[in-house]
């Protein structure tokens, strides 16, 4: 089960070298409000964008609704919100529960589906969580719900304070992350790899896919929940937004830009897409008019995702080094 830890340590290094640094942050000249909420919104997202990894990288499923397990999970704590109910102990496993359920049903359809078809069908089940999220007038509709305050836990509002709430995330994610990869390294992911490669000679020995699929999207349906919830109350605020096809296409891009195929890419894609965002919109007006062209750049250059970057580097040095080029004359 811990074989990719043994066998690919250098694929996990940056992974965790980037975890430690987000625990030292705050002692590090980052403590303050914004800074402590805007890292604690990445972390968040970067845990949704693993989840997705999982299925995009792990099953072959690119899924351009995964937001919408995200913002099942949030408008979950504003039912409860709305309902004078703040139990962090009830509130939490419901809001996994119902993206879970949303999982279930809409992956047992969308998953007899392959391709394209099955990017087209879970972008329709998300759009439909979308405005069925935006016709809920007790909730906000279209104008979004603010939260009377943060959950609380055992009656304590432990949340509110930013430090706690930042560690919690970031254990939170640091958890994810390495039960996404030690499900991968398992039988389980093995299986999941296999089917992904070839559906047919998986079948073939013996291991029907649709089955293995499911439960790896209902898991990453319920990883997406968790961080609706954490997001809902980091920003103590929901809109149907959240549930949206473009936060679904951000979240892929989080994956694609941190690297397909490693679970630690889709924290440093969510963290660097939050970071330069927040960045250039402080510098720049038209801000997106640069960040766009920074995207498809780092896509062109960077083909294994930033996680792959120190590699292709060294690859480089190494080949540019005199005596490397000695050694080829």
């Amino acid at each position: 089960m811990t074989a990719p830890f043994h066998k690919s340590l250098r694929n996990h290094a940056l992974a965790l070298v980037t975890l430690l640094a987000l625990a030292a942050a705050p002692f590090l000249g980052f403590g303050d409000g914004f800074a402590l909420s805007l890292l604690a919104r990445a972390m968040i997202l970067g845990m949704a964008a693993v989840s997705l990894s999982l299925l995009v990288g792990g099953a072959g499923l690119v899924s351009l609704g995964h937001a919408a397990t995200m913002g099942i999970g949030a408008y979950a704590v504003v039912a409860f919100d709305a309902a004078g109910i703040s139990e962090g102990l009830i509130v939490f496993p419901a809001a996994i529960a119902a993206a879970a359920v949303y999982a279930l049903m809409t992956g047992a359809v969308s998953l007899r589906t392959s391709g394209v078809h099955f990017i087209m069908i879970t972008l329709a089940f998300g759009q439909m969580a979308f405005f069925i999220t935006s016709s809920f007038s007790s909730l906000g509709g279209d104008d979004g719900y603010t939260l009377y305050a943060r959950t609380e836990w055992l009656g304590s509002r432990i949340l509110d304070n930013r430090l706690i709430f930042h560690f919690l995330c970031l254990g939170l994610l640091a958890l994810v992350w390495v039960g996404g990869t030690l499900l991968l390294g398992s039988r389980f992911g093995r299986v999941l790899r296999a089917a992904r490669e070839n559906p047919q000679r998986a079948l073939a020995v013996g291991f029907q896919p649709y089955p293995y699929r499911l439960v790896a999207y209902v898991m990453a349906g319920a990883v997406g929940g968790l961080s609706g919830a954490l997001l809902a109350n980091a920003t103590e605020f929901v809109s149907p937004a959240l549930l949206s096809w473009t936060r679904s296409g951000e979240l892929l891009f989080m994956v694609i830009l941190g690297g397909v195929g490693q679970l630690g890419g889709a924290i440093l894609g969510a963290l660097a897409i939050v970071l330069l965002e927040e960045t250039l919109s402080h510098l720049l007006v038209y801000w997106r008019l640069v960040f766009g062209p920074l995207l498809v750049l780092s896509v062109l250059f960077l083909p294994d995702g930033l996680i792959g970057a120190p590699l292709r580097l060294r690859a480089a040095f190494r080949f540019a080094s005199p005596k490397r080029r000695n050694a080829d004359a």
